[in-house]
């Protein structure tokens, strides 16, 4: 396919998440990946890698997520980065922060990181602890913070919500403002990995749709950029508010930026397994094809399942009849972990769609 068809029939990749590692020094309960510290046979080699990452300039300049397990395992760390960054690539790393110090945070800059994420999934060390499996976890991703701080690398905290801690979420959000960050990403649990073990942790379409309307709320304040992820009816939500204020719906309208569509698994973003899996994205454990068989491009450009997650019109259920489709989508993970479907209903929406007697839409 030559790259006019790719720019012209195939949405561009904006994103792509790559899983350096799985190994890992925690054992968090909700971990898509079930990590530890393995060894887990197969890693991409520094060759792989950067073939990857040369693969996916012919398609243009991406964000490329370097995540795990815990990507500071990983001895040639800083020589990918250093390729992607001279790619042209944006480089963010995501880590847990406790393997972090101003050494190597200095050097992770130096070698084109952009910007770290750090998870916070409590307001104080019991919650946090308790959710990533080993005690200290928190202290850990404060002091990794500081390191941040201290070489003058930009982080952003990221949260995954979930019942036990939603009472905790605004104090969260505090924290995060207070420290620093450069952004608050909020993860919605999908139950995939471990995390298909606290399905009972889920929250309900009650909760959910007042988590989004709050972090609606939090993100007119701005004071921080907030991002809500694998929420894609956070965006339904944005146009309803935008239109009951008479305003105009663009990007910018919540300092969106160029985020205004919902779930974009298969549709600008893409997951590479540590053994080169594609998938749309790591929650969504359906694989695409495999870059030790196709280069990268091909299987953005032909494969089937990503064909298929393109085409929303077709989308089952209830996502089929909303009018909303375009510009939310749904989990295409959380429906296909709860109901074996992944074209399906996100079984956490609330939302009725006109035709079955719901609001207007956009």
């Amino acid at each position: 396919m030559s790259e006019k068809q790719v720019k012209g029939k195939i949405p561009p990749l904006r994103l792509l998440a790559w899983e350096v590692t799985r190994r890992c020094n925690l054992d968090c309960r909700h971990c898509r990946a079930a990590a530890s510290l393995g060894p887990y046979p197969g890693e991409l080699t520094t060759a792989e890698g950067k073939k990857l990452l040369d693969d996916v300039a012919a398609l243009g300049q991406a964000v490329i997520i370097l995540t795990g397990g815990e990507p500071l395992l990983r001895e040639d760390i800083y020589e990918l980065t250093a390729h992607g960054h001279q790619l042209g690539h944006r480089m963010v790393m995501a880590v847990n922060g406790t393997l972090l110090t101003p050494e190597i945070a200095r050097r992770l800059k130096e070698a084109g990181i952009q910007r770290v994420s750090i998870s916070l999934d409590g307001a104080a060390a019991a919650s946090h602890d308790a959710l990533r499996g080993v005690s200290g976890a928190f202290a850990g991703a404060l002091k990794g913070i500081e390191a941040c701080k201290a070489a003058g690398l930009p982080f952003q905290v990221n949260t995954t919500v979930i019942k036990g801690n939603l009472a905790e979420l605004p104090a969260i959000h505090e924290l995060a403002v207070y420290l620093g960050a450069a952004a608050h990403h909020v993860f919605v649990l999908v139950p995939t990995g471990r995390g298909a073990e606290m399905v009972d942790e889920l929250l309900s379409p009650e909760e959910y749709e007042e988590i989004l309307r709050w972090l609606l709320a939090r993100q007119r304040e701005g004071r921080i950029h907030l991002k809500p992820t694998c929420a894609p009816q956070y965006y339904r939500l944005w146009r309803e508010d935008a239109r009951v204020r008479g305003e105009k719906v663009t990007p910018q309208t919540h300092g969106m930026e160029a985020m205004t569509k919902g779930c974009l698994g298969g549709q600008g973003f893409a997951f590479v397994s540590y053994q080169g899996e594609v998938q749309p994205c790591g929650y969504l454990e359906l694989v695409a094809g495999n870059i030790r068989e196709r280069p990268f491009p091909e299987i953005w450009a032909d494969s089937e399942l990503f064909r298929q997650l393109r085409a929303v019109d077709d989308y089952h259920g209830k996502c089929h009849a909303c009018q909303y489709r375009k510009v939310c989508g749904g989990c295409r993970a959380r429906a296909y972990a709860l109901t074996g479907d992944a074209l399906g209903d996100d079984p956490i929406c609330p939302y009725v769609p006109m035709e079955a007697g719901g609001g207007p839409g956009t």
